[in-house]
């Protein structure tokens, strides 16, 4: 069952709006690229679009790309598909040391991977509707959603509405006369995009590239708890909430890209605060250790080369500064979709436009 969502008065989250908006100028952070880091590929293997990219406890970084050789079938009117993408992992300074996972049923069109505390990685793959749990031997753990195998080529006619308008055919939801975008209780995902966990190992997954704008949560066994969320602009509704992250008291930060904002959530899906002054956010990540910060980066066009940034904030949003630029040369950026700063001064970007991974070393900001 989909819990209702509650709302905190306007004006609760029209002073964190309002307090970083009220800077007169954001700070640039000096940075480069972190000395002798470099993805290092086999001859016979090449990066595609670095749709995730993430770091386990040892410094090993993860790449989920799209490469690979999709393949498709046709059988009784139906195609079916499989491959394009493919994970990777290599050492703290680049060196490939395996793949995971190579030809597995869940791997079609990569979007993000993740490192939980007890160092499993998990992937979300946009095309499969699934997000899969590897342990740390590469071995498959636990599944969430299902692929959908067969994609009719020939459609029948659509149906009559039924009289009365039941059966929730414009509502956008499934069983009934729900919120477009709200979607079905549990793993019925619609192009994921995003997972986090809180400290007792519930899982949040971000739900919204395809027809749901949720977040859903489930506990550490994959059992669904709740979800919130439904297509719009009001606070508590998404346009494609395309990144997800979570404080170390429970709160959930939801990147959401079409309406330009970062919305925080605290643990049970009560809407608390947005932040509206770091752009159109793509990708979230938030450090560890006892003063947290949160990075989002942003791409203000439809390719992301020719206006890009990451943002460096407080987790009550407050802008502590900026660096990046868009572009194809070292140090520049292009359509990030992924970030990881497990560490405050190491930030990983995976990008699209780019097909590459590239590791930014911090430094202090300078004052505007």
């Amino acid at each position: 069952m989909t819990r209702p969502l509650h709302f905190v008065a306007a004006s609760a989250f029209a002073i964190l709006a309002s307090g970083a908006g009220a800077q007169t100028g954001v700070a640039e952070i000096p940075y480069d690229t972190a000395p002798g880091f470099a993805l290092k590929m086999p001859a016979d293997i090449h990066l595609g679009e670095a749709a995730g990219v993430a770091t386990n406890s040892a410094g090993h970084v993860f790449v989920y790309t799209r490469t690979g050789n999709p393949t498709a079938g046709l059988g009784n009117s139906r195609l079916f598909t499989h491959g394009g993408s493919r994970l990777f992992e290599f050492d703290q300074n680049g060196a490939f040391v395996r793949e995971i996972g190579q030809g597995i049923y869940g791997f079609l069109f990569a979007h993000a991977v993740r490192v939980d505390a007890q160092d499993n990685i998990w992937v979300v793959d946009e095309g499969a509707n699934q997000v899969v749990k590897f342990g740390t031997d590469g071995r498959v753990l636990m599944v969430m959603g299902r692929k959908p195998e067969a994609i009719a080529v020939r459609l029948p006619p659509a149906a009559a509405p039924a009289p009365g308008g039941g059966g929730g055919g414009g509502g956008g939801g499934r069983g009934g006369n729900t919120p477009p975008g709200s979607g079905g209780a549990g793993d019925q995902f619609n192009r994921p995009s995003d997972v986090a966990w809180d400290a007792g190992g519930n899982i949040f997954v971000a739900d919204g590239h395809g027809g749901n704008a949720r977040v859903a949560k489930f506990d550490k066994n994959g059992r669904f708890l709740a979800s919130w969320g439904s297509r719009g602009t009001e606070p508590g509704q998404f346009n494609t909430p395309h990144a997800i992250a979570i404080d170390a008291t429970g709160n959930v930060y939801v990147a959401d890209q079409g309406n330009k904002r970062i919305q925080v959530f605290d643990n049970a899906g009560m809407f608390k605060a947005q932040i509206t002054t770091a752009g159109v956010p793509t990708a979230l990540c938030i450090t560890r250790g006892p003063h947290q910060y949160l990075f989002s980066a942003h791409t203000g066009d439809l390719y992301g080369m020719d206006d890009a940034a990451i943002y460096k904030l407080e987790l009550d949003g407050r802008i502590v500064g900026r660096f990046g630029k868009a572009g194809k040369l070292p140090k520049e950026l292009g359509l990030v979709n992924a970030l990881d700063c497990r560490s405050e001064n190491d930030v990983f970007v995976g990008e699209l436009s780019n097909w590459r991974v590239q590791k930014l070393r911090l430094g202090k900001p300078a004052q505007p």
